[in-house]
């Protein structure tokens, strides 16, 4: 599966999961250092030190203002990457513009909720769908799709994935100007036309 088409499936992970396995890795390597360190791979003389340098023991005892103010700024330093991690994290989802004009010096954007309103538009005309929800991901220069569409009781899914491709995305594509648009469809059953069971006393 493509970048382009996990991005229509879900939101991507991947920043998250760089900035975790770099951190793991550097932990871990922190972790085979002391360990090595400790069965004196690096000689016995150095195994049997203390894990804070005395050097450096004496040099905070001395500068007792300098210390305090490195353990703060190395304090602010780490609250402000978790923030940024935690913010970049729950931030929602973008939902971008698109640029149709391939002229130079014109620029026409549509946005997003235009396109995403066309859309359903569209869906919610293909007969067996009774609603269509439509939102546009990826990038400017990369969009993608993610409809979800809610049948009626009855409906033949094969005929609402034909007229959803055949129709549908091939006019999204066209006004896209691309010849593929990754897509991820929802198909959901509208319960209120689901037949109620009848009722043995």
């Amino acid at each position: 599966m493509s970048r382009r088409s996990r991005a229509a499936v879900a939101r991507s992970a991947g920043g998250d999961r760089t900035l975790t396995i770099l951190l793991g890795l550097v932990l871990l390597a922190a972790a085979v250092l002391t360990l090595l360190l400790g069965y004196g791979v690096f000689g016995s003389f150095r195994a049997q030190r203390p894990v804070i340098d005395p050097i450096l023991v004496a040099w905070t005892s001395s500068h007792v203002a300098a210390t305090r103010w490195i353990l703060i700024g190395a304090g602010l330093v780490l609250f402000l990457v978790g923030i940024w991690w935690t913010l970049r994290s729950v931030r929602p989802e973008p939902r971008p513009d698109v640029s149709l004009s391939e002229l130079p010096g014109e620029r026409l954007t549509v946005e997003h909720s235009a396109i995403c309103d066309a859309v359903r538009h569209d869906a919610e005309s293909i007969n067996g769908v009774s609603r269509a929800r439509v939102r546009l991901v990826g990038s400017p220069e990369r969009p993608a799709l993610r409809i979800a569409l809610t049948l009626v009781e009855g409906t033949d899914v094969r005929d609402v994935w034909a007229d959803l491709d055949g129709r549908v995305l091939a006019r999204a594509r066209e006004a896209f100007a691309v010849s593929a648009l990754p897509t991820a469809v929802r198909l959901e059953l509208d319960a209120s036309s689901a037949p109620t069971p009848a009722r043995v006393e």
